[in-house]
């Protein structure tokens, strides 16, 4: 099973890089959420003016005038009711402030009160200039609508534009944070698009025996599932953090210019919930961890299982792999149910339970004193709608801890493949073409440290020879090729292609005029043409028919629907071994390669189509130098030199006349399989 992998760097710094790339993208987008956040939380600021200046306002003292006459030259507002003047307090203020004087000896004290039933107006027959109680002489009437419409006459217009502000507002927030939405998820997208052509790109690097040793299942899960989770960070959790600290920056701003002594209280909020957040990681980080290595096992099996599903079936083992899997699905899932409950007991539950708390603590404070000496209700309303709003960016952040734990993990991963040491794909197009002249000098190889699979390979093959490799399964005749193809570097001697060894050229370089063709041929999703030439530019239609015939597989091309043009499924699972056989055939030969490698190339093919193969690679191996590795001793019989290989070294070497006179391990391996065919026959 996979366990959690981690490159040793600091995984956030790296991320952090990733996002630098587009740094100018990140910081336009963080301006407008500026922008949009300072339009929404103008809300409550808009509401207390319009509560306090307007709507609040007719609490206000009034004034009492017995005619126009005692009014000054200046406009003033004012309400006419049964022939008196009624002046509010803050409009004889603002009159004042223009250079009205008011006559206060002919002013009488009046005031507007709330009741269950309506609005009264109180007045009072004592002037304001008068030495009397001001209670003396009150009387009280209740005003109807229309006359309660005349006391806000002058309210009506500045509320209609402040709601206008305040809906303009709205709008222009809504837009904004469409914006800024819309640059930042298309930046997390950006990011991960890079971040997923650097991992393909350094797959395409990297030794090939990182994959001996890895199911192909993890490496697709860490270029499909974990570049996935990362973007989940920065698509979900970056912008919800990003605009969620904002957001608590902005309201912390507004709560201190509404009431500093709440504001401050509310400050210890912060600690509470970065102490809350950090038990929520301590806990979880590991039930995550093995949640996304679990996942990865069970990418792994998948691939396997389809790969080698007709085995399973064959050998019956459908239950058994089940079980297996199983296994895999209950560990995930338990560990995942683990996680749930840390999650639920520390997350919206939690901060739920603390804003109630909070929310009445400060309706106790207000309420526990007069809200006209202590504060207007206006400042009231603003600050418990700012205090229920400062939950809700928390309440987010928290929301979206699960999938940055499981981006981090996934970081993890992903950078530990990218710290993998690789070679780089340098540019072959100026290679020119080898002679062909290969030699081994006293080559050893070990795939682990301490145990050889080759021991003292030494041999050469000059231009247009053919070399064949023999020995029973496991003597080291694909080593020998792998490491000619600059698979695996050699642990002793040296290899040298036309004098220089291979250890001094690029991989590209090394291999740009090699061709080989493997026992288990592969073929691409596309067409028949495409497999022949892939992307090369130089093999066109005509080339990839000249290939096709000189292998012999015209013939049945011919007869597909599409011809060339035919649709191959992946792995060329709609045609048969032979088919697909000789389609590899004809790829290598299309590159017209200087050192050809036929690695049990015959193996899938039948005596009828070896025939014409045979046929085909006298012809094509001329001027090229050809190795061959086969089972099928009858099919290398015209070999320059036979090389026989036990137990990874050469314990035998000539050709195939003077290996028959010597009468050895060859001798006797050609006996058997003339014997075992003769037997066939019969």
């Amino acid at each position: 099973m996979e366990t959690n992998e981690s490159s040793g760097k600091p995984i956030m710094r790296r991320l952090l890089g990733y996002a630098l790339l587009f740094k100018y993208r990140i910081a336009v987008a963080l301006l407008v959420l500026c922008c949009a956040v300072g339009a929404e939380l103008a809300g409550p600021f808009i509401a207390k003016t319009i509560i306090d200046r307007h709507i609040g306002a007719i609490g206000l003292p009034w004034v009492e005038i017995a005619s126009g006459l005692d009014l000054p030259k200046e406009e003033v507002k004012r309400v006419q009711m049964d022939g008196k003047l009624y002046i509010r307090q803050d409009w004889m203020e603002e009159a004042e402030r223009r250079g009205a004087v008011f006559n206060r000896s002919t002013m009488k004290s009046a005031w507007i009160s709330q009741q269950e039933d309506g609005l009264y107006l109180v007045r009072y027959s004592t002037l304001l200039s008068s030495q009397s109680s001001p209670d003396s002489g009150k009387s009280t009437r209740k005003l109807s609508a229309t006359e309660t419409a005349q006391f806000y006459q002058y309210d009506v217009g500045p509320v209609a534009r402040w709601l206008g502000l305040f809906v303009g507002l709205l709008a222009l927030g809504s837009i904004l944070h469409y914006v800024q939405g819309l640059t930042l998820q298309t930046t997390a997208l950006r990011i991960i698009q890079r971040m997923r052509m650097d991992l393909m790109r350094h797959i395409q690097r990297m030794p090939i025996r990182y994959f001996d040793n890895t199911p192909i299942g993890q490496v697709v899960s860490r270029i499909a599932n974990d570049t996935e989770a990362i973007r989940d960070l920065f698509m979900s959790f970056m912008a919800t953090f990003v605009v969620s600290t904002i957001n608590i920056a902005g309201i912390y701003i507004a709560l201190f210019l509404l009431d500093v002594k709440l504001a401050l209280v509310s400050l210890l909020l912060l600690p509470l919930f970065a102490i809350v957040m950090f038990v929520h990681l301590k806990f979880s980080q590991k039930y995550v961890a093995i949640m996304r290595a679990r996942l990865s096992d069970m990418n792994a099996m998948i691939s396997e299982s389809i790969a080698v599903m007709p085995i399973l079936q064959a050998f019956r083992q459908e239950k058994n792999r089940l079980r297996e899997f199983d296994a895999l699905n209950e560990d995930r899932y338990r560990n995942h149910i683990k996680q749930n409950r840390v999650f639920s007991l520390s997350s919206r539950n939690f901060t739920g339970l603390v804003g109630a708390f909070f929310t009445a603590g400060a309706i106790w404070y207000f309420g526990g004193q007069s809200l006209q000496t202590s504060i207007s209700f206006g400042v009231f309303y603003a600050f418990i709608d700012y205090t229920g709003r400062l939950f809700q960016p928390i309440i987010g952040i928290f929301d979206q801890m699960l999938n940055a734990q499981r981006a981090v993990v996934s970081a993890e991963k992903v950078f530990y493949l990218l710290d993998i040491e690789g070679t780089e794909v340098a540019s072959s197009d100026a290679v020119p073409r080898p002679e062909g002249h290969v030699v081994f000098d006293n080559v050893t190889f070990a795939y682990k440290t301490g145990e050889p699979v080759l021991r003292g390979i030494s041999f050469e093959a000059r231009k247009g020879e053919t070399i064949a490799l023999v020995g029973h399964t496991g003597s080291g005749k694909s080593s020998i090729m792998n490491l000619l193809l600059g698979f695996y570097e050699p642990t002793e001697g040296e290899i040298r292609v036309d004098g220089t060894e291979i250890r001094t050229l690029s991989k590209q370089a090394l291999r740009k005029h090699m061709g080989i063709v493997l026992q288990d041929p592969f073929l691409f999703a596309g067409d028949i043409k495409f497999n022949v030439s892939l992307y090369n530019e130089r093999i066109g239609p005509e080339q990839v028919r000249q290939a096709l015939k000189d292998v012999g597989a015209a013939s049945f091309v011919e007869q597909l629907p599409g011809g060339v043009d035919e649709p191959v499924v992946e792995r060329g699972s709609t045609l048969s071994a032979g088919q697909r056989q000789l389609i590899s055939f004809a790829r290598a030969l299309a590159f017209d390669p200087a050192i050809l490698i036929l690695d049990e190339a015959t193996a899938s093919i039948d005596s009828e189509t070896e025939g014409l193969i045979q046929e085909a690679l006298r012809i094509v191996s001329e001027g090229r130098t050809t190795f061959v590795i086969a089972h099928r001793l009858s099919t290398i019989r015209e070999a320059d030199q036979i090389l026989v290989l036990h137990r990874g070294e050469i314990v035998e070497r000539g050709n195939h006349e003077q290996l028959m006179r010597l009468q050895g391990r060859y001798y006797r391996m050609y006996q058997l399989q003339s014997g075992s065919a003769a037997q066939t026959t019969a």
